[in-house]
């Protein structure tokens, strides 16, 4: 019986897991979004960023969705065409980013039908036949380039969403930060692909080391649900009875009782409200409801701290005029609930 229940957990955790809300921020990102890439602006780059576990990861794919939505006629119509892709920048463990795996990512996403090797070949735009590229080595970085290019344009690709952006800078000399972007603007220019960075706040502080990339790049902040707002109060109560009611063993309880207390414990961030309830679903279904296997679940005070400090910090510097009242967790922020 035991086995049958866990395995049920097991399965409904990775039901929450792959759950995602179109909550407000969400709505209003991919608004705003869409604006920027129908008005093309002028931007070379556009950044969303946000404090660590406000779902950037599931607005990205929200953002691939909407886009593959609102293009499905011309997908009817053109089996081959792939409007938008969403890629993860790899932290390959070398001290340099590694632009050969980034680019096989994006072919991957590209070609991802094909059986065949993907970097190896390439579409002819005006027979949509699959072709082996000449002349360059296939697998070299000029070669993978060279396929991503070609990728790129035969599939019709408007923007590439790229998560955990700031991996792109960090894995560089400050002096070369340019150098990695003009990259992307090289390839912006070439296939006419509008590039969405999406990252925690450092991927802003950056990026703002270099005068020049901040010129081309806009700014979404993609903020947290915070405490002194009533719709943010609305919103965050809305999000924590929709995933309690997604998972078995807290269906049946109050959750909304205990709001402030996972308000405060998450800081606003439906990430990292879905990963405490994810905990919490499996702790109750093992040891059954009580106020102490919710603290358990919570975020411990240090974590919050820090957590805390970084949203803080970055806050100050990506909407300075932010007003704040969390200068400190409060009491019920840890794994203490009153």
């Amino acid at each position: 019986m035991m086995t049958t229940h866990l395995n049920n957990a097991s399965t409904d955790h990775h039901h929450l897991t792959g759950h995602r809300i179109r909550h407000p921020r969400i709505a209003s990102a991919i608004d705003e979004c869409g604006l920027l890439l129908e008005a093309g602006d002028g931007a070379d780059l556009l950044l969303l960023c946000g404090p660590t576990g406000a779902g950037k990861t599931t607005l990205g794919n929200f953002l691939v969705e909407t886009e593959l939505k609102n293009q499905s006629e011309d997908l009817a119509a053109n089996p081959g065409y792939i409007p938008a892709i969403r890629v993860e920048a790899p932290a390959s463990g070398e001290r340099e980013f590694s632009w050969r795996l980034f680019f096989k990512r994006i072919l991957d996403e590209l070609e991802y039908e094909l059986d065949v090797p993907r970097t190896a070949y390439g579409i002819d735009p005006g027979t949509g036949r699959v072709v082996r590229p000449r002349g360059t080595n296939p697998n070299s970085l000029a070669g993978l380039r060279t396929s991503v290019e070609r990728s790129l344009k035969s599939r019709g690709t408007r923007f590439i969403v790229v998560d955990e952006a700031a991996h792109i800078a960090r894995q560089c000399h400050p002096s070369l930060l340019e150098l990695q972007f003009d990259t992307l603007k090289s390839l912006s220019n070439e296939c006419g692909v509008q590039w969405i960075l999406m990252g925690s706040y450092d991927l802003f502080e950056l990026i703002s080391l270099s005068g020049q990339l901040a010129r081309r790049s806009h700014i979404i902040h993609f903020s947290r649900y915070r405490e002194d707002v009533t719709d943010d109060l609305r919103a965050f109560r809305a999000c924590l009875k929709h995933f309690g009611l997604s998972l078995p063993a807290l269906k049946q309880v109050d959750l909304l009782k205990y709001a402030e207390v996972f308000h405060q414990n998450t800081l606003g961030c439906i990430g990292i409200l879905r990963d405490v309830l994810v905990r919490l679903d499996l702790l109750v279904g093992r040891r059954g409801w009580s106020e102490d296997t919710l603290c358990s679940a919570l975020l411990t005070e240090a974590q919050v701290t820090q957590i805390l400090r970084e949203i803080v910090e970055g806050e100050e510097r990506i909407a300075p005029g932010l007003k704040r009242n969390l200068i400190a967790p409060h009491t019920t922020a840890g794994r203490r609930v009153a």
